[in-house]
């Protein structure tokens, strides 16, 4: 069987990931298609929107047929990490094609970058340490690397761009995994990954969705033209039933308590707080009265903003070095946790059950693991924003919850 997969936030399923899912499937013709999503918390160190539940639901509703979730270990990583994990579940889960949105669109572009650098890899690293000892930071550092490495090639990659950066990392992950995966990826069109205003076009940045449901208290209406019609139902549905939508405003009580109840020696062994920026964070949360107050006074040209904000989610959920380092010492999974699966994905998983090599959970209940253990306390973390017994409810459904299944012909959930 053909299978192509997708790696995704969703946060939410909008109009260009609709467009992205279509191209996709047109471009390789698959029998079923397999989304790895990130689960509470995201790669740029931000509580998603809502919750994994409902970003399935959404991917189910829009044409995938298995959704499974990319471990806490990866998804609040830099692009590499990010790649190695995502790529590993999808190889897990014998797909075929993996196909991604990118600035570049073209697929050679990203082959012929990703062999370039393995075959200028020392003089890369030099470059990248020059740039750092200069004060820039890792990833302005690494961009800079790349421009003098590649000033004058042809036909390469702009990675000054956030999906050429990940799409790199995703093919290199490909190489570097031996996988059989092939690589494909679709133009991105009209909107720009930030942009944080709406324009004519219905398709619209998942930035600018949130930044208007975040300007607005969670009022949906003007967002209906950019998202497909079961998004909009599912948005509508969450904020009638949790009164909100979240950022990282609802956890700021939670992070300000963590930071000033934590000795500096505590904050230093938190996972990327490095070169006693604990002392900074102790210093002007003092004096912070709202998240993004403290995030401007906070942000250094050697710090980026989303890099202090993973700083912050590892702060809040207690990841220290010792852990990430400890489940990091592979660069793959070491399970495949089903969120939803459609007819046709139950079926495919049906088939390939006895070819996986690490094992595929619907229930979390007795898998021991510490990467599965990040992945309990970050649903925790994202739950402390209600009250009981609804943030008691949720912590419980980490470990009770079966898989989300979608009839595709029927169009309902059973």
């Amino acid at each position: 069987m053909q299978s192509l997969g997708v790696i995704v936030e969703y946060n939410p399923f909008h109009n260009g990931h609709l467009f992205h899912l279509e191209q996709s499937k047109h471009t390789t013709d698959p029998d079923v298609v397999i989304a790895v999503m990130s689960g509470q918390f995201l790669q740029r160190g931000e509580p998603a929107l809502v919750s994994k539940w409902t970003r399935t639901k959404m991917a189910l509703t829009n044409g995938v047929d298995i959704v499974v979730e990319l471990p806490y270990a990866f998804a609040t990583q830099k692009a590499e990490v990010f790649a190695n994990g995502s790529i590993s579940i999808l190889s897990a889960l014998k797909c075929t094609n993996v196909c991604f949105g990118s600035e570049q669109g073209n697929i050679g572009d990203f082959e012929r970058t990703t062999i370039i650098m393995e075959e200028q890899k020392p003089l890369y690293d030099l470059l990248v340490k020059e740039f750092i000892n200069k004060g820039y930071s890792f990833p302005k550092a690494s961009s800079l690397a790349f421009q003098q490495l590649m000033d004058g090639r042809e036909n390469v990659l702009d990675l000054t761009k956030p999906n050429n950066i990940l799409g790199y990392h995703y093919v290199k992950s490909i190489r570097e995994q031996k996988s059989e995966i092939s690589a494909f990826t679709i133009g991105r069109t009209n909107a720009g990954y930030h942009d944080p205003e709406f324009n004519d076009s219905p398709i619209a940045s998942a930035t600018s969705i949130r930044k208007h449901l975040f300007d607005h208290d969670g009022d949906i209406e003007k967002v209906q033209r950019f998202v497909p019609k079961p998004t909009y139902e599912l948005l509508n549905r969450y904020i009638k039933q949790t009164g909100s939508f979240h950022q990282w405003e609802d956890y700021f009580s939670l992070l300000k308590f963590r930071i000033l109840c934590s000795t500096s020696s505590e904050l230093s062994e938190i996972y990327e707080v490095e070169e006693g920026i604990e002392h900074r964070l102790q210093q002007i949360i003092k004096e912070s009265h709202s998240f993004l107050e403290f995030m401007t006074k906070l942000k250094t040209k050697r710090y980026t903003w989303t890099r202090l904000q993973r700083i912050c989610t590892h702060i809040l959920t207690n990841t220290k070095k010792e852990t990430m380092h400890r489940v990091m010492t592979q660069s793959h999974s070491e399970y495949v946790r089903l969120l939803g699966m459609s007819r046709k994905g139950q079926a495919y998983l049906r088939e390939i059950k006895k070819e996986l090599e690490i094992p595929l959970l619907s229930k979390i209940s007795g898998f021991d693991s510490q990467m599965l253990e990040m992945d309990v306390r970050a649903t925790n973390t994202y739950a402390m924003k209600f009250s009981e017994p609804t943030r008691s409810n949720w912590m419980l459904q980490e470990f009770s919850k079966p898989p989300i299944r979608f009839d595709e012909v029927e169009n309902k959930f059973l």
